[in-house]
């Protein structure tokens, strides 16, 4: 058995329900598969003293897990008060509007069709709620309207798709730009090196312990696919299904349709910087 210390980011292990720093409690989605590995992490993130909450990616439109997080919530004497989404994929924000209507909060997003209420997200912009403090970290990359969230009490940052807890993410394309991710991943590590950030909460996967240590395999890595991509087109494969099955010849299959996406990302970056 791999040590999960020997692991980029040093993973905790299995993903479970419940607390996972001292602000921030994880209720698992039941909607397993192998794009959202065990499923979508729902944070419910407060101050331990305050009875209000934010909760941050509802997940699935999943009416038991919804009324799970607020059970949860309500079981720790907490009401929640405000939803927050990372970004609009359906496995984190599907279930938005009806946990909206069951909370009776506002949603804020960075996306407007996504939000409900009067107040969005914007790149700094600090939610403030029972002395909580969330900075809004922009994200691009994986989706256009992608964020973070800065936990600085936990010196922890909510991730979202941006960092997962096991394995790489897609870069969505065309909605996501390589060129942006890549921004992203040196922002974030700005926030290790420079803001004390040392916990990831993803939105999928285990929590990672090392946030510098996941962030520099994730640059490398792509770093490393980008020049696999290159000197797949320079060998003569030319169509994003050509390069799919010659550079992620070792990827499950069924992880190839998303594998695509990435790599039209990747030669849409290739191509802007004169490199094929």
């Amino acid at each position: 058995m791999t040590d999960a210390a020997a692991l980029p980011g040093q993973p905790r292990g299995t993903v479970l329900s419940g607390p996972a720093t001292e602000r921030a409690v994880n209720v698992l989605a039941p909607n397993p598969s192998a794009m959202t590995l065990d499923g979508t992490n729902t944070w419910i993130v407060a101050e331990p003293d305050s009875d209000l909450a934010v909760v941050i990616d509802p997940g699935p439109l999943d009416d038991a897990h919804l009324r799970q997080v607020v059970d949860t919530a309500e079981r720790a004497g907490k009401r929640v008060a405000l939803t927050l989404l990372t970004h609009g994929h359906p496995d984190h924000a599907e279930g938005a509007a009806r946990f909206a209507e069951l909370t009776r909060t506002d949603v804020r997003a960075l996306d407007p069709a996504l939000r409900l209420g009067d107040e969005g997200l914007a790149a700094g912009d600090v939610v403030e709620l029972g002395g909580l403090e969330l900075r809004v970290v922009p994200a691009p990359g994986h989706t256009a309207d992608s964020l973070c969230f800065h936990l600085p009490a936990d010196q922890a940052l909510l991730t979202g798709d941006t960092i997962l807890g096991r394995g790489t993410t897609v870069v969505a394309h065309p909605d996501g730009r390589l060129g942006d991710y890549l921004d992203t991943l040196r922002r974030i590590r700005s926030l290790t090196v420079d803001d004390g950030v040392h916990t990831v909460l993803p939105g999928h996967g285990p929590v990672l312990d090392d946030a510098q240590g996941a962030v520099e395999f994730y640059l490398a890595h792509r770093a490393g696919r980008l020049a696999q991509v290159e000197t797949a087109v320079e060998a003569g494969y030319r169509t994003p299904s050509e390069v799919v099955a010659h550079v992620y010849a070792d990827v499950d299959h069924s992880l190839w349709p998303a594998a695509e996406l990435s790599v039209r990302a990747q030669l849409e970056y290739l191509r802007e910087h004169g490199l094929i």
